[in-house]
């Protein structure tokens, strides 16, 4: 191995350290604990070697959003690979996705909340944001229904899911009835 690559890999090393500690910092603390001075104590790094990898907190963020919805992506197709049927792969896709929300919540904020300075919906949106958009139109895509574009209806029901995440996690909604609400979204929108 080249210099050259070893200092590669070395950085590459040191960028995944930092994204996995903000995230485990901000999934324990919350985001408004994370910053460039404790993530440097953290990982027994200096700022000035954390700013060579990231200008700030905001592109950490998109870190860990990009980071986070490779994951989501993965988990709604592993949840929708196994049902059988438009409904039970529906059905199998909305807890997925709100069983991701629920779980890594930070992550969650990161991807639809906070600035990561990411374009969404855009030509210049990174591949991995496509990617989970792509993983729920694929469960979708078949329901959209007679004259109703798959991306909008996708869209839709993507926005219901969030506000259904968001909701509950904001204890505006009780968590003991986020079946319920699964079933009436999937009968009712989805209409399968």
């Amino acid at each position: 191995m080249s210099v050259q690559e070893r200092k590669q890999r070395e950085r590459a090393e040191r960028e995944r350290l930092i994204v996995a500690t903000a995230r485990e910092l901000a999934e324990q603390q919350g985001w408004d604990a994370v910053t460039t001075r404790r993530l440097a104590e953290r990982i027994e790094y200096s700022q000035p070697v954390l700013y060579s990898h990231f200008r700030g907190k905001r592109e950490i963020i998109g870190a860990v959003a990009i980071e986070g919805a490779t994951e989501m992506a993965a988990a709604l197709r592993a949840a929708t690979s196994a049902a059988d049927g438009p409904r039970t792969r529906v059905t199998a896709l909305a807890r997925a996705y709100l069983e991701f929300a629920a779980r890594n919540p930070a992550v969650y904020d990161a991807m639809f909340e906070l600035d990561g300075g990411l374009a969404f919906a855009h030509e210049d949106t990174p591949q991995p944001l496509k990617d989970a958009f792509a993983a729920l139109l694929e469960g979708l895509g078949e329901v959209a229904g007679d004259g109703v574009h798959p991306a909008l209806f996708t869209e839709v029901f993507w926005a219901a899911l969030h506000g259904l995440a968001t909701l509950t996690r904001a204890g505006r909604l009780p968590p003991e009835d986020t079946e319920p609400r699964v079933e009436l979204l999937v009968d009712r929108l989805a209409m399968v």
